[in-house]
């Protein structure tokens, strides 16, 4: 295998209002480790969350930057518009009387590309499906009280993106991160990339002709694709570069490392190491349990702690 291929996906950011909604989502509802609890590094007023398995391993990650007062965003073209997770066979039904019981807006399962999902939404009206995939999901999942292991999520299938045309957002697709069209249908094109078995699902949904969404709360922020290394890294920066996509340096955001750029259809792309890890200031153990300050903010810890909400 090329050691240089993208494998899949290494997190997800997302948007949120209320904190405390949000984690409780989550962590209850959804059954989600609590992986990290820190700031977002521009606000260091704002929570960054951060959920996942139990170690935060790449293809589980899902971040949130939770703004209390935050207007509501808008799904449409030029964005990510849907996180797709990996279920067991037979979880549908748990799931259904899950939400059910806790008052999710949801709707009645259906099937895209033969395997059978279900779509619902968050608290702030994120769109989230639970896919049951062809191929059985080996990955360990969080297991807690309420969700079992026989219907615990595995961590990400897919995610969408909604363009006003794929085209040019294929060609990075396939050309410059060498994933494959492997399915079609209608207006949907499904991406994979060989390397990868999990989290390695692109869709891209055409929309022509509709409005354009706007990220706010309950919209995706970016997505983020796994890099091995420093050296892979910089060998897809270089990459970008050569295309006039004008990537940023690489930023240290402390359990790994990222590069951004946007992508030609107007959604935001990041390559994160997978290095070093959510372990590298709290044991496996202890995760999400304290909150982590990146470095700079560390003096004004006690500043900080008053004007975040309490968790509970």
């Amino acid at each position: 295998m090329n050691e240089q291929a993208i494998t899949g996906l290494h997190h997800i950011t997302a948007i949120s209002g209320n904190a405390k909604k949000n984690y409780d989502f989550y962590t209850r509802v959804m059954g989600l480790r609590f992986v990290k609890k820190t700031v977002n590094f521009d606000d260091p007023h704002t929570y960054h969350f951060y959920y996942g398995d139990e170690t935060g391993t790449p293809g589980t990650i899902l971040t949130f930057f939770p703004w209390e007062d935050i207007m509501a965003g808008r799904r449409g073209t030029h964005m990510a518009t849907e996180i797709g997770y990996s279920i067991p066979e037979g979880s549908i039904d748990f799931w259904l009387k899950r939400f059910e019981k806790e008052n999710i807006i949801y709707n009645k399962p259906s099937s895209k590309f033969g395997e059978i999902y279900l779509t619902f939404l968050d608290p702030d009206g994120l769109k989230i499906e639970l896919t049951v995939p062809d191929l059985p999901d080996s990955r360990v999942p969080w297991v807690t009280p309420e969700v079992p292991e026989e219907h615990a999520t595995r961590g990400f299938h897919h995610v969408t993106l909604t363009l006003e045309d794929v085209q040019a957002t294929s060609d990075i697709l396939v050309s410059v991160f060498g994933y494959q069209l492997v399915k079609h249908h209608a207006n949907r094109y499904r991406f994979a990339s060989p390397a990868g078995d999990t989290a390695n699902f692109i869709d891209l949904v055409e929309a022509k002709g509709e409005p354009r969404g706007h990220v706010a709360g309950g919209s995706i922020h970016h997505i983020a694709f796994r890099m091995k290394d420093d050296a892979m890294q910089l060998h897809y920066r270089q990459l970008l570069e050569d295309r006039g996509l004008h990537p940023t340096e690489q930023l240290d955001r402390k359990y790994f490392r990222s590069v951004y750029f946007r992508e030609p259809g107007g959604v935001l792309f990041e390559l994160a190491t997978d290095t070093p890890g959510f372990a590298v200031d709290e044991p496996i153990a202890e995760l999400g349990t304290h909150l982590m300050l990146p470095d700079q903010f560390e003096p004004q810890r006690e500043e900080i702690v008053k004007k975040l909400i309490t968790l509970g």
